[in-house]
């Protein structure tokens, strides 16, 4: 499935400093909201943009005597998740509480799963360059909860706590340290968001905080990162420093950047690194410290009391399995291998399951996956990105457009005219083929009278005659004047032709 792709090996960052060369190694925990209409441990709106505080139950606020109740779908999903990423489902995983104390997280802890995460070992597939891709581990997916929201720019003496995400189900995606560059880290983000969107299981919009990635990143020397693969010790990786709540590729890289030089320079001045957790400031393009990184007994884990140990049956797994849609690269691939298109155009065409469903469907009225796909990337989604509309919304349906290359291919209408038709449709609405009866669109195949505007023309311009005889480029001038002469209706095919002949070219 994955034959066409030459995978690589890690290429990592390296930044000179004053005293050699240092290497980049990044590590990424991206947090997903799990696309369920109700919350992990219960029945309240998952809703974005609700009034403050309207979608919370009882057991989100931590009132006492509540108790979490699992929501099914979310585990379903989880798995749907992990199945998708090519991981090890676990028929049996547990929730832990994990403590900590701020005003967004009402029970005083986070029921999350550290010890026996759902979902285990799996891959990502890193798009690198047309044909060019580089594996990702990951390591564990988990379910927990999502906190609040503080908000402290409403008053100036007091902030506001907002509880409609608490408890909202976040799937936490946990890689190996594998990504070795500012560009890589963007390029997995946007890899596991558009697997997550053709999944179903988040929708990936980072406006909304619904995809937020926390990078760990560290600094070393050449050749540590190998002793790494070697034996398995982080120590040869640098003490990494996590930067947190990251929701835009372009800042992702940024702080990538910017982190990577502020380590270099304090080792480089003799200091160490500390780890520690780090915010991203955009306007001044730094990262500043947050607060000290946590180890795992900070947290004091311990089972949840309330929670009996998840157990799913391997039968419910393969149901899910079997519901699998297909995945970017098993569509790109057969895009390539079954309509002939090349890799950069399969990949514009599969970013989003939306553009690969209509483009699909152009091709089945249209029958030329080719053309099909110079239409839909070239006129459709340009046009689309100026009216900054989305596919979903386009005023061309994928029976019109189909319906105009139908009437290319068949030769009713020239590329110029399909053009214009295009833009009709796409203004107007309609049936192609009966605007182009109706409006005199159709294209002029009859060469009698082709060759009658040709004649015309060479007859009329004797001067240009000489000059295209002894420059053969300047007969282009001839095919315009006789495209311009028919309105642009003749068969550009026939009208080159017919002036070649009559030129002597």
């Amino acid at each position: 499935m994955l034959d066409h792709l030459a995978f690589e090996a890690p290429k990592p960052k390296v930044i000179s400093g004053a005293t050699g060369d240092w290497e980049l190694v990044i590590g990424m925990e991206v947090h997903a909201q799990v696309a369920s209409k109700a919350k992990l441990f219960s029945g309240a709106s998952t809703l974005f943009g609700a009034e403050p505080n309207s979608n919370v139950a009882f057991v989100d606020a931590g009132m006492p005597g509540m108790l979490p109740v699992i929501n099914e779908g979310c585990v379903a999903l989880a798995v749907k998740t992990g199945l998708g990423l090519k991981a090890e489902i676990h028929l049996k995983s547990a929730f832990d509480r994990k403590n900590y104390f701020y005003p967004d997280l009402p029970q005083g802890y986070q029921i999350s799963q550290l010890y026996h995460p759902i979902v285990g070992e799996g891959e990502v597939i890193v798009d690198m360059a047309p044909g060019v891709a580089r594996r990702v581990r990951i390591e564990r997916i988990h379910l927990e909860q999502d906190a609040g929201k503080s908000i402290h720019d409403m008053d100036p003496h007091m902030s506001f706590v907002d509880l409609n995400r608490t408890g909202v189900a976040l799937m936490e995606i946990v890689s190996r340290p594998d990504i070795r560059g500012p560009e890589e880290a963007a390029a997995y983000v946007v890899k596991l968001r558009q697997i997550l969107r053709y999944l179903g299981t988040c929708d990936g919009n980072m406006q909304n905080g619904n995809l937020r990635a926390d990078v760990n990143v560290s600094v070393c020397r050449p050749g540590q990162y190998e002793k790494y693969q070697e034996t398995q010790d982080f120590s040869h990786l640098g003490t990494r420093c996590e930067i947190k709540n990251m929701n835009s590729m372009r800042f992702i890289q940024a702080a990538i950047d910017h982190e990577a030089r502020r380590q270099i320079a304090i080792l480089e001045d003799g200091g160490e690194i500390v780890q520690e957790t780090r915010l991203y400031d955009a306007e001044k393009n730094e990262t500043r410290s947050m607060r000290s990184k946590e180890e795992a007994h900070d947290y004091r884990y311990f089972p949840c009391p309330d929670l009996l140990p998840l157990e799913i049956e391997q039968a419910w797994v393969d149901d899910i399995a079997a519901s699998l849609p297909e995945l970017p690269d098993a569509k790109k691939a057969r895009f390539v291998k079954d309509f002939g298109l090349t890799e950069y155009d399969a990949d514009v065409l599969t970013a989003e399951a939306e553009n690969a469903a209509y483009f699909e469907e152009v091709v089945g009225v249209a029958g030329d996956g080719k053309l099909a796909a110079n239409w839909v990337i070239n006129e459709l989604f340009g046009r689309l990105k100026k009216d900054d509309t989305e596919i979903t919304e386009s005023p061309v349906s994928p029976a019109q457009l189909g319906g105009i290359i139908k009437l290319i291919k068949s030769d009713a209408i020239s590329g110029k005219i399909a053009k214009d038709l295009f833009e009709i449709v796409y203004t107007e609405g309609g049936d192609p083929e009966v605007i182009v009866e109706e409006r005199g669109m159709k294209q002029v195949t009859d060469t009698g009278a082709i060759e009658a505007a040709v004649d015309e023309i060479i007859a009329a311009n004797p001067d240009q005659v000489e000059k295209a005889k002894q420059n053969p480029k300047l007969a282009g001038w001839f095919v315009g004047q006789v495209m311009k002469a028919t309105g642009g209706k003749a068969n550009p095919k026939a009208v080159n032709d017919l002036v070649s002949a009559k030129l002597g070219l």
